[in-house]
């Protein structure tokens, strides 16, 4: 590899490593907040939060590394041009054709990486993150409950057990507190099941028990109960997701499926390679300044070129799965005069106009 290949690679791949950095801290941040609140309204127990957010940043690594080649290939090529670097190489000779070889062999490793992501990876990190939330709804754990521990329940309350199956569908020795507005009730059963009901709810059945109810601030109204059965509400379980469902689908499977929502799935996994090998074709031409200018500005240019496309992307696969745009156009308006564009534009950046006749 000549010489300028080799440093030039080494700064596209240093500036878009860093900058990868930076995007994955912000998005992990973002998705940290999205489970820890599904943790907090009870859909998912705590202990698959870590599980759940490297699998839910997979999902997003096909959005966030065409924007993290972008921003950092336009950093690399803005510094030539402060530096005075680009202005030496144009002086030799060597102009953004000649950049091209580098550039390339920054990007496409990328580019297979976010194929591999979206078309792999990410539904792969759907289905494991649907299953692994399908079998802990099945399992007392999954609603915080789990022996010698005391635990809060929705609406106030608190339960304890001694003991559970190995399955985490029996338990046995429960004590369970909550105060209704002025009124304090205790319940105790020698065992319980965790059954469902509807599409999401939740609760636990106890069997052969009492209940102890009365006034919290004092007084003699207390009731005594024995029950063969008592019921108690648990948080709502997170929605599963059907077997049919295209969000956890293979792309193979993809192919032959002919309902919009499977043909918007499909495409909206196929666009993101293309969007960001467009992206990066960009750079070069979007980074172009003098030596003595700064930088920021075509930097916010290049990041609001990738939220238009990002969010045309978004729409059209909305319009797919609503049936508002016909199959065969897919995402290919989107993609292909991105593409088109892009490679227009490279190559004619650093032409020098023709000049101007004049007349006789």
């Amino acid at each position: 590899m000549p010489k300028l290949d080799r440093y030039l690679l080494r700064d596209f791949v240093q500036s878009f490593l860093a900058t990868l950095i930076v995007l994955l801290t912000v998005s992990l941040g973002g998705v940290l907040v999205d489970v820890l609140g599904e943790i907090a309204d009870g859909g998912l127990p705590a202990r698959l939060l870590l599980s759940q957010l490297g699998l839910q940043l997979l999902v997003y690594l096909p959005l966030v590394l065409p924007l993290a080649l972008m921003l950092g290939l336009m950093l690399a090529v803005a510094r030539l041009y402060r530096d005075s670097e680009m202005a030496v190489l144009n002086a030799v000779g060597v102009g953004p054709r000649r950049l091209l070889r580098p550039l390339l062999m920054a990007v496409l490793p990328v580019v297979l990486l976010v194929g591999l992501c979206s078309l792999w990876l990410g539904p792969w990190a759907q289905r494991t993150a649907a299953k692994m939330v399908e079998q802990a709804n099945r399992s007392l754990i999954v609603a915080g409950l789990e022996p010698g521990r005391f635990t809060s329940l929705p609406g106030g309350g608190i339960v304890y057990i001694d003991g559970m199956s190995e399955d985490g569908r029996t338990l046995q020795g429960v004590f369970l507190q909550r105060e209704r507005e002025d009124r304090i009730d205790v319940v105790t059963a020698s065992g319980g099941s965790l059954e469902f009901g509807g599409d999401r709810d939740r609760f636990l059945r106890l069997v052969d028990g009492h209940r102890v109810e009365g006034p919290i601030g004092g007084g003699l109204d207390f009731r005594l109960m024995r029950y063969a059965v008592n019921e108690v509400a648990l948080p709502d379980r997170a929605e599963d997701r059907g077997e049919d469902d295209p969000a956890i689908a293979s792309t193979l499977d993809l192919f032959g499926d002919g309902r919009p929502a499977a043909i918007a799935e499909l495409h909206g996994r196929l666009a993101p390679p293309l969007l960001a090998l467009g992206f990066a074709l960009l750079t070069v031409p979007l980074a172009r300044s003098s030596p003595r200018q700064q930088r920021y500005g075509r930097l916010m240019l290049g990041f609001l070129a990738y939220l238009v496309g990002l969010n045309l992307m978004f729409i059209g696969v909305r319009m797919l799965a609503d049936g508002r745009l016909p199959a065969p156009a897919g995402l290919w308006w989107l993609t292909l005069p991105l593409l088109a564009f892009a490679l227009w534009l490279y190559l004619r950046d650093g032409r020098l106009p023709r000049p101007r006749r004049v007349a006789a």
